[in-house]
């Protein structure tokens, strides 16, 4: 309150208001004098005139300036609700993104489980993966409840990703193919080369850096070539033959010219895992 009576323009203007109803009060009382001579009459209509004039610009000026808030609270108020909306907007792009995505691995699994037709295909969801353990063990949220067993081949996408090492009711533990545990029980492969001919070996291990598997104790120094598909053999006894492990991308030889080591681009993307494949041999799907 202070601060508006120590403004003087306000107060001018609130005196200017009271003299110009004043004065038109007081013409109005001249005018509808009928003793009044006309000269004074009409002077009393100018004032009138001057002082509406006088009154209706600060209430004009008032409110236009109430519009004019009026105008800002709309203004904001449609602000907030287009921000809103373009969260919304934002939230469900994010959620579509994520459906295609799933859409997408949950159709390849679909096209793997036509494609295994000698093999009982169990679908199961990654629950858990520790970023400290990540290229070592998964978590599925299938047990034994749904006929998973220990030993049973896991594959995502086309390709092999692990085997079930321990088994509870509603979850089995998936120890990776890309493990770097001494004591894992290795995945025997075979390299189908371009004539015709198999050369078997193990995947003896994972290089971190390129991303590639290493497959070594090959039986023979027959030629492979980069591109050759290599499966599993079925020769360990627990894991039936005929799954894709991925193709050849190099070969590395000895001082003698022979082949040794070959790394393996696998089928599978092991570092993205949602949706998996456990494999169980049928009834005589396995040779």
């Amino acid at each position: 309150m202070q601060n508006f009576f120590s403004n003087k323009k306000l107060i001018v203007l609130m005196v200017a208001l009271l003299a110009s109803l004043g004065l038109i009060a007081g013409s109005i009382a001249v005018r509808n004098n009928r003793n009044t001579p006309p000269v004074i009459q009409e002077i009393g209509n100018d004032v009138i005139g001057i002082g509406a004039r006088v009154v209706s610009g600060p209430a004009n000026f008032v409110k236009g300036g109430l519009d004019g808030l009026n105008d800002m609270m709309n203004a904001y108020t449609e602000n907030q609700k287009l921000k809103s909306q373009i969260d919304s907007l934002a939230e469900t792009k994010v959620q579509v993104q994520t459906l295609k995505q799933e859409n997408k691995k949950l159709k390849q699994q679909l096209k793997l489980n036509a494609t295994l037709t000698d093999y009982q295909q169990i679908t199961a969801a990654v629950m858990l993966r520790s970023p400290n353990d990540w290229r070592n063990i998964v978590v599925i949220n299938r047990g034994s409840g749904a006929g998973i067993k220990k030993s049973m081949p896991v594959m995502a996408g086309s390709g092999v990703i692990g085997r079930v090492i321990e088994v509870n009711r509603t979850n089995a533990k998936v120890e990776m193919v890309s493990t770097d545990n001494k004591a894992a029980n290795r995945f025997a492969a075979t390299v189908l080369t371009k004539d015709g001919t198999s050369v078997n070996g193990i995947v003896s291990g994972y290089d971190e850096k390129s991303g590639q598997l290493i497959l070594s104790q090959l039986n023979t120094d027959k030629a492979i070539k980069a591109g050759d598909k290599v499966m599993t053999s079925g020769l360990g006894g627990s894991t039936p033959k005929g799954l894709l492990l991925g193709t050849v991308a190099s070969i590395k030889k000895d001082d003698f010219g022979l082949a040794n080591t070959v790394y393996l681009k696998p089928a599978a993307d092991l570092d993205n895992l949602d949706v998996v494949t456990v494999i169980a041999p049928t009834i005589g799907g396995n040779d």
